[in-house]
């Protein structure tokens, strides 16, 4: 056997022997509830500390009755928040809302242009402009309207003058240098 294992036999025995062998008289001495009640002539005196400062005495206060903490339904949950389970918000309030300004509002803007230039030719004397837009391909000259919202104006490399239709406005397109 091993010196622990012989160690730890010999620690079992002598604690089986203090079970049979120990002290099973029962405790004589009973602890007694004490009534406190608000101080009165008969109290103790205030108990002093290590300091010899007299010490207020300790007062333990009524609980709260719980229908007053979780309502008188007893199912606040912490969503309700209702009582003992309200919610703390830790954020930041949010900033006051700008002043309201007696400017009128900006007038409309055409949006960006939504074509993409894949090339120009001439063709009998007047330019072609060659334009995608998403799987649609487009083949332009001067005047040309697109989808009713567009209208080619004039095409002189290296810009092309579009107008936009619903608010009237000239947009230039770099269609690239002469080649």
């Amino acid at each position: 056997m091993k010196p622990y294992q012989t160690a730890m036999g010999l620690a079992l025995a002598v604690a089986g022997g203090l079970v049979l062998f120990g002290d099973n008289s029962p405790a004589g001495d009973i602890a007694e509830p004490v009534t406190r009640g608000r101080a009165t002539s008969a109290a103790p005196a205030p108990r002093a500390g290590k300091d010899a400062k007299p010490q207020a005495e300790v007062a333990i206060l009524r609980l709260t009755p719980r229908a007053m903490l979780v309502g008188e339904s007893g199912e606040a949950t912490f969503a309700s928040g209702e009582g003992v389970f309200q919610g703390q918000n830790w954020n930041p309030p949010p900033p006051p809302p700008p002043p309201a300004s007696n400017a009128p509002p900006p007038a409309p803007v055409a949006p960006p242009m939504p074509f993409t230039v894949i090339g120009k030719a001439v063709a009998d004397g007047a330019w072609e402009v060659y334009l995608a837009r998403g799987d649609k391909t487009y083949v332009v000259k001067n005047q040309t309207v697109i989808d009713g919202t567009y209208r080619v104006e004039k095409i002189a490399p290296p810009l092309m003058s579009v107008t936009y239709l619903p608010l009237n406005q000239l947009q230039q397109i770099n269609i690239g240098v002469l080649d």
